[in-house]
């Protein structure tokens, strides 16, 4: 299995995962989240699929900026914060993140991984462009964990617009 095969694959796990979660989400927020995260792991597989079919014409289409999910997450959390006077998450919801977090770490670690073994400078260029993109994901999902852990708190603190640098 070629590296874009394995990433196609890895995309479409993530896919997969998000989507499901999507299903078992309780409120229409988080699932907002989830299905962005998963419409993103679609944006990636396609790219990848180009790659692999020798069509590398989408280079120059990521270099624009690409995830939207970081830029609506204080919004979605926003939403939350003002319909809910007592915000509580079970723990199974809490593990069911944190998994995803683990997901989004290997991806970008194996796309990083990837990219220093590649000699083609617009693969190895889109090989860590496609890891800064899983490395949001990784930023969201930890400020998802803090805030199931302390929404009310949390929606104040300064770390948040901390999200902007990514």
């Amino acid at each position: 299995m070629d590296v874009f095969e394995f990433a196609m694959q890895m995309e479409k796990d993530g896919e997969k995962y998000y989507r499901k979660m999507a299903g078992q989400a309780e409120n229409a927020v988080m699932k907002n989240i989830l299905l962005e995260l998963a419409d993103d792991e679609v944006k990636h597989y396609n790219i990848f699929r180009q790659f692999k079919d020798g069509d590398f014409s989408a280079v120059g289409e990521i270099t624009a900026p690409r995830t939207t999910v970081l830029q609506n997450a204080r919004n979605v959390f926003q939403q939350l914060s003002d319909k809910h006077q007592d915000l509580a998450f079970a723990v199974d919801v809490v593990s069911t993140w944190r998994e995803a977090q683990k997901v989004e770490k290997k991806s970008e670690d194996f796309y990083r991984e990837k990219a220093d073994m590649e000699s083609d400078a617009d693969v190895k260029r889109t090989l860590h462009i496609i890891a800064d993109e899983e490395h949001k994901h990784w930023v969201l999902i930890e400020n998802v964990l803090q805030f199931l852990d302390r929404p009310r708190q949390w929606l104040e603190d300064a770390e948040w617009n901390n999200l902007d640098q990514y």
